[in-house]
């Protein structure tokens, strides 16, 4: 799929924040992304897959981490607020 198709399936699809991603990879402001492994960005596999090819793509780092190493996080932020 080439950019210009993922972009009309995302607009179509209304996925703004998934443009808007894309849109600050091309602009050089988004240099790497968290994303759960088991979750990936969006629920739809195949677009799923097209759209981390598009960031990579554009230089973007895919960093994935467990659902563990997240809720791990999380406890840890909880803890710094008592």
């Amino acid at each position: 799929m080439t950019r210009e198709e993922l972009m009309a399936v995302l607009e179509k699809k209304r996925m703004t924040e998934i443009i808007e991603l894309i849109e600050d990879a091309e602009q050089g402001e988004l240099e790497e992304l968290e994303l759960v492994e088991s979750l990936g960005l969006l629920m739809e596999q195949d677009l799923n897959r097209e759209v981390i090819q598009l960031l990579e793509s554009l230089g973007v780092t895919i960093i994935y981490i467990s659902g563990d190493d997240e809720d791990f996080e999380d406890d840890e932020d909880d803890e710094d607020e008592d």
